[in-house]
């Protein structure tokens, strides 16, 4: 679980900073506005997805461009290709008037990846957001908003204890990225099992037995490898920390926060935060002054969210460095959260914030969303 301070325990080196370990009743860890003003194409599925276009404002260094930037606090430009919904989308879901699985596209780039030190996302944090380095994406899509509990909960009634198949929801540009077998023994054995892990909060887990008053709230309490089938069952995978990144940061416009530069303790509309006084049963996309580059919700705040890498500390100076669609998918302790939670401050909340977990750990104040390639 995630401990009710983000900023606790980061010399934590295995877990990346500030989870602990899990009991039956976890604790919770601890923003999103860039409007979503660029043109949207929407599938016959109803995937709705904003692409890149117009200019704005700047970042760090961008030797091959991101094919122009929205400005801070605004939204992309043209529309990116039709992707059938997964299974988790059948019937239609509603999040505030826009389906929960609408998914964006972010078109690809390069960009300077981690925390600089003079730059438009300077901050004084940890030393593994460092050093920044120029880091290269192809475009793919990513859920506007974090995965609901109605969405999940079509994947439990779904699951019999069956694991993917050994590969599913790899990236399709970075080699063995996909399912392993070594994991299967990881995922609950049934159903029930499953629910039963779901409840790791009494407070605020938000998964109930029956749909319920917070279907529309993210997902917590999941582990790395339910995210990780959850993705892969819907025909998608997890983002890489690097494509998690472009996205939260704004690509090269380098911004300190998805929205901007805006401290979010001053302005608490910007996320679903410790300073807005935020809860695990929020709605997703409840603060839209905090959408980010590309139109994505709660990209700060809300849940931390899963991603594909493991957590290395060192990654930046190591194998992250010339990274082109890269990912650090040897490792063997803890998994990367991004995007700080409802319990985070500000500290948390940034783009450049890295933290990692155990994959077998869940939390109330962790969840996920899924990317897709275009």
């Amino acid at each position: 679980m995630i401990p009710r301070t983000q900023n606790a325990v980061l010399g934590m080196l295995a877990c990346g900073a500030i989870f602990v370990a899990c009991t039956s009743k976890a604790v919770p860890i601890a923003p999103p506005h860039a409007s979503t003003s660029g043109a949207q194409v929407t599938s016959s599925s109803g995937a709705s997805m904003t692409g890149d276009g117009g200019a704005g404002g700047g970042g760090g260094a961008d030797p091959s461009g991101d094919g122009g930037s929205g400005g801070s606090g605004g939204g992309g430009g043209s529309g990116g290709d039709d992707l059938a919904e997964g299974p988790s989308c059948a019937g239609g879901l509603d999040c505030g008037g826009t389906s929960c699985c609408q998914r964006l596209a972010v078109a690809g780039g390069t960009f300077p990846m981690g925390r600089s030190l003079g730059g438009s996302d300077a901050y004084a944090g940890p030393g593994d957001e460092l050093s920044e380095h120029m880091v290269t994406v192809s475009g793919f899509a990513l859920d506007a908003f974090e995965v609901t509990v109605s969405r999940f909960r079509k994947f439990v009634d779904a699951f019999d204890g069956t694991p993917p198949a050994v590969g599913a929801g790899a990236h399709p540009l970075i080699a063995s990225s996909g399912w392993r077998e070594s994991w299967n023994a990881s995922l609950a054995d049934s159903r029930a099992t499953l629910v039963s892990q779901l409840k790791c909060s009494p407070e605020q887990q938000s998964w109930s037995d029956a749909a319920g008053a917070h279907e529309d709230a993210a997902i917590n309490c999941v582990s790395w490898f339910e995210a990780a089938a959850f993705c892969a069952w819907d025909g998608g995978r997890l983002p890489t920390e690097a494509e998690w990144e472009y996205a939260a940061s704004g690509g090269k416009e380098n911004r300190l926060y998805p929205w901007g530069g805006d401290d979010p303790t001053l302005n608490p509309a910007r996320a679903a935060s410790a300073a807005s006084g935020a809860t695990a049963l929020l709605a997703v996309g409840s603060h839209p002054a905090g959408n980010g580059r590309w139109g994505h919700r709660d990209l700060a705040g809300g849940e931390l969210e899963w991603n594909l890498d493991w957590y290395d500390a060192a990654w930046y100076g190591g194998g992250g460095v010339a990274c082109v669609n890269c990912a650090d998918i040897n490792g063997s302790e803890s998994r990367v959260l991004r995007g700080g939670s409802w319990l985070g401050d500000a500290s948390r909340l940034r783009a450049a914030a890295r933290l990692g977990a155990a994959p077998s750990e869940r939390s109330e104040n962790a969840g996920f969303r899924c990317a897709r390639g275009l």
